[in-house]
């Protein structure tokens, strides 16, 4: 068994490998459920996003580490904000831990709205945007 910094160097390594991997799964995880919110195929999303249906599908099962603006293309073509993707993918740190729960939450009322088969897309829509500016305002 190798012994030292070099072995404690590539546990590390190792141990940070499983942890983007995990977070890759999670974040691929957290669109596919947002698609699914917003009642949209995989092609409907690939298609509003601007990016192929191949591609997507790798995203979502965590196979692929998107980009920043496919983070940001997904986002807009599922009407949340870029910050809560990029917060799943753990592009924010822990250091804005508090603000990482701010825009968390912020998923979480823009998702329950989404999902709330009593309201029509406009109503949805009208609810978000309302939302969005009183946090805008805030």
């Amino acid at each position: 068994m190798p012994s030292g910094a070099g072995y404690r160097t590539a546990n590390y390594a190792e141990r940070v490998s499983e942890q983007w991997e995990r977070q890759l799964e999670a974040l691929g995880s957290y669109i596919r459920a947002q698609r699914k919110v917003a009642n949209l195929s995989l092609r409907q999303l690939a298609d509003l996003a601007a990016i192929s249906n191949p591609y997507l599908s790798q995203v979502e099962r965590g196979l692929h580490q998107p980009s920043v603006r496919v983070l940001r293309s997904i986002a807009q073509a599922l009407n949340i904000s870029a910050e809560t993707l990029l917060t799943q993918a753990g592009l924010f740190g822990e250091r804005d831990g508090e603000r990482d729960e701010a825009h968390a939450a912020a998923g979480r009322v823009e998702a329950a709205i989404r999902a709330d088969p009593r309201l029509t897309k406009a109503n949805k829509q009208a609810l978000i945007t309302v939302y969005r500016s009183m946090l805008h305002n805030a």
